[in-house]
């Protein structure tokens, strides 16, 4: 029996964002399978149904696979592949594996010669980069810096120097009701004249993306909480 395809679903990132966000081809691969893994159901199907789901949302399949279910094995949820049917993995928001789970549903699925389609949608990291202005050739990620004050504040001088040693962009996130006292973190550490992106509500009609030095952030701090948020740190060598 031929096996089923795992497609990854990237999710909007913003309330109503869906024409901007979602392509035409995600919208029909949405309407050709009616089982799903997601990291969070209430959030799938108001994402399903605001996308342009044609198909009765009682007949889908639904796994929970939120963070108190994944101690359940990966195979469990890959049943329906093995049978033959197409699957679609869904984040909460952005896609799926990318600073998001999915990668061990990912990774199962190739152990068992499941043919993995990532589809085109909104990641906030990449959408965040290419606003910035920053080295676009070489980048990292970080996601969560340390809650520990002074770990945090060693952490973001050690990701100063390594943009200023590598040329590399400086990547990192925080929970949106941290993000002022963080921010303010992240300008005290840092030399004036290192630059930082900020870009907060991403694809949302407030979309707010700047990029500015230290010195200047200091002069006008933006008011980031509850806003999903992504900082970007550049330093020329």
């Amino acid at each position: 029996m031929e096996k089923g395809t795992l497609y990854l679903i990237p999710v909007v990132l913003a309330e109503g964002a869906e024409s901007k966000s979602l392509t035409p081809y995600l919208i029909n691969t949405l309407n050709s399978i009616n089982e799903y893994i997601v990291e969070n159901e209430k959030t799938a199907r108001k994402c399903l149904k605001n996308a342009g789901l044609t198909t009765p949302q009682s007949s889908l399949i639904i796994h929970d696979y939120s963070k108190h279910n994944r101690n359940v094995s990966t195979s469990t949820y890959l049943k329906g592949l093995e049978a033959g049917n197409n699957l679609g993995f869904m984040s909460e928001a952005g896609c799926p594996g990318v600073a998001d789970p999915g990668a061990d549903i990912v990774a199962e699925a190739h152990r068992r010669n499941i043919k993995v389609v990532p589809l085109v949608g909104p990641s906030s990291i990449l959408l965040a980069l290419m606003a910035s202005g920053f080295n676009g050739q070489s980048f990292a990620f970080y996601g969560y810096l340390p809650i520990d004050k002074a770990d945090r504040d060693r952490k973001i001088k050690d990701l100063e120097l390594t943009s200023e040693k590598l040329g590399q962009t400086q990547i990192f996130i925080e929970t949106p009701f941290r993000n002022n006292p963080f921010l303010d973190t992240v300008l005290k550490a840092c030399k004036p004249d290192t630059r930082l992106c900020i870009a907060a509500n991403i694809t949302a009609d407030d979309e707010f993306i700047k990029s500015k030095s230290i010195a200047d952030w200091r002069k006008e701090i933006p008011d980031l909480h509850k806003k999903p948020a992504i900082f970007l740190l550049y330093r020329n060598r």
